[in-house]
């Protein structure tokens, strides 16, 4: 009706001078009338032109006093003519809102002196001007400016902005709005109708509807290029569900001493249900416990009283060397039982890790570990060296440095470091070294077998491979998931 109406009246009018005065004129609602201008605008029937006019409004407080009358005059009016009444009595049958603002006001005005116990009337009239004000609002008349702010101020009035539209014809103007067709149908080719019909333009610069779809978070595709690269170097990988795994191979299966700093609960996350394990291969366990007290292979060992205790103690695993060496004790466990011919292996991980650290921009807590290992005959130091330049290459990592490191159960070690653009210097990216015989052999390797073997976190090749500057935007509660939808597909060197 409105449609009908706008472009019906526009057909006999130049145009439509105020779009509320006409829905008022014609008994339709202002906002559907708002509707079809902006309807008729954007098809061209129509040019229409902004209307804006300010106007007040009464507040609920300014709507309740315009009713009962302002605080002040009421609370003169509960004032007796004669003799006055006391600050007490009035309060309560005003209330005690009421009574404040009405005092305040009152007082102003000079209607009442406030005495000690008494309130008592020093006019015999007065006029209720707010109530007059309010009233004269509420109908649509003018005040002056000088009272608007008056009421503005105690909060009796609000500003309002009312929107509408004068019209005039457009340049696509018809008495009656065209029906266009989207599609050319086989019927209307059979018939011939679409001789007589206006068919819609196509918008060839629209974009389609965004879909939603799921999103890879960065380090999700860093992980997954770096399992590509390990496959792709013929390595095998190894499996990582044991979040939860026991100090022995966590620990002492690495030759790791147990007062080695890392095992205090500082820096290690310690089970209290199951608090120990039940399960470790005896004949293995002695052995471990020999090297570490009396050494052998070439080692003095560590000289000290091993404990079985210690070594049963469960923990959330601090790296997953600990698979690796489940990994290792299981090759050599396999070669001697089959009497089988030692066969080389290339192994890979990559998975979650727990250490009691304070977080800062480059650690957290909670952080996953990439780590590869090479167990084969007549293995060096130039061979590691070698495979890192490779496999880092391969992630677009080409600025790479080496330093002589201590780890209880590599020898040599060496910290990997690489070069950080948005740092601006080199940072720490892993660590590596060859695992000592005192490891491999009580596993049941031969003894010319070498192990070469490298570990670094996914996420600090992934900040460097994106450009992030605090892990805790990559990882973490704090991520913004904008930033998973925005992320680039891929990194060029993966």
């Amino acid at each position: 009706m409105a449609e009908e109406a706008i472009l019906g009246y526009l057909a006999k009018n130049e145009e439509i001078g105020d779009s509320g005065e006409f829905a008022a004129k014609h008994g339709l609602n202002h906002d559907e009338v708002v509707n079809v201008i902006k309807s008729l605008h954007g098809f061209r029937y129509v040019e229409a032109q902004d209307i804006k006019r300010e106007s007040w409004v009464l507040t609920d407080e300014g709507k309740l006093y315009a009713d009962t009358g302002s605080p002040e005059a009421q609370l003169f009016l509960a004032i007796p003519p004669e003799g006055g009444i006391p600050r007490e009595e009035l309060q309560i049958k005003l209330g005690p809102l009421l009574f404040k603002i009405g005092c305040a006001q009152a007082a102003k005005n000079r209607w009442v002196d406030m005495g000690g116990q008494q309130v008592t009337r020093r006019v015999q009239h007065v006029d209720d001007k707010v109530k007059d004000l309010l009233l004269k609002i509420k109908e649509g008349q003018v005040v002056d400016q000088d009272n608007i702010k008056a009421l503005k101020a105690r909060k009796l009035i609000v500003p309002q902005t009312w929107n509408g539209y004068s019209l005039k014809k457009g340049p696509d103007y018809a008495p009656q709005r065209k029906k266009f067709v989207a599609d050319l149908t086989r019927e209307m080719l059979q018939s011939g109708d679409w001789k007589n019909v206006e068919f819609k333009e196509y918008n060839f610069n629209a974009k389609g509807q965004t879909i939603e779809a799921g999103h890879l978070h960065p380090l999700n595709k860093v992980r997954h290029q770096l399992r590509m690269i390990f496959l792709q170097m013929g390595f095998e990988e190894m499996p990582t569900d044991r979040y939860v795994e026991s100090s022995f191979w966590n620990f002492d299966a690495l030759f790791q001493p147990q007062q080695h700093p890392a095992r205090d609960s500082h820096d290690t996350f310690y089970l209290k249900v199951p608090s120990t394990t039940k399960e470790l291969p005896e004949d293995y366990v002695e052995r471990v416990k020999r090297v570490h007290e009396s050494g052998g292979y070439g080692s003095r060992g560590y000289e000290y009283d091993w404990s079985r205790e210690e070594a049963n103690k469960n923990l959330l695993r601090t790296h997953t060397t600990a698979v690796s060496a489940r990994m290792l004790y299981n090759l050599a466990q396999d070669t001697l039982k089959k009497q089988k011919p030692f066969t080389p292996k290339r192994y890979f991980s990559i998975d979650r890790v727990f250490r009691n650290e304070a977080v800062d921009r480059t650690h957290l807590a909670e952080f996953h570990q990439i780590e590869g290992l090479i167990c084969d005959r007549g293995l060096t130091l130039g061979d590691l060296i070698g495979v890192l330049h490779d496999f880092f290459s391969r992630l677009g990592v080409s600025k790479l440095r080496f330093k002589p490191a201590y780890n209880p159960y590599t020898e040599p070690s060496m910290e990997i470091f690489s070069y950080h653009e948005g740092f601006g210097k080199w940072v720490e990216v892993g660590n590596s070294g060859m695992f000592r015989p005192e490891m491999l052999i009580p596993m049941g390797l031969p003894e010319d077998v070498r192990v070469i073997a490298w570990g670094l976190s996914l996420e600090r090749p992934t900040m460097i491979l994106y450009g992030y500057n605090n892990i805790r935007d990559l990882f973490g509660h704090k991520v913004d998931l904008g930033l998973i939808k925005t992320n680039p597909i891929c990194r060029l060197g993966l």
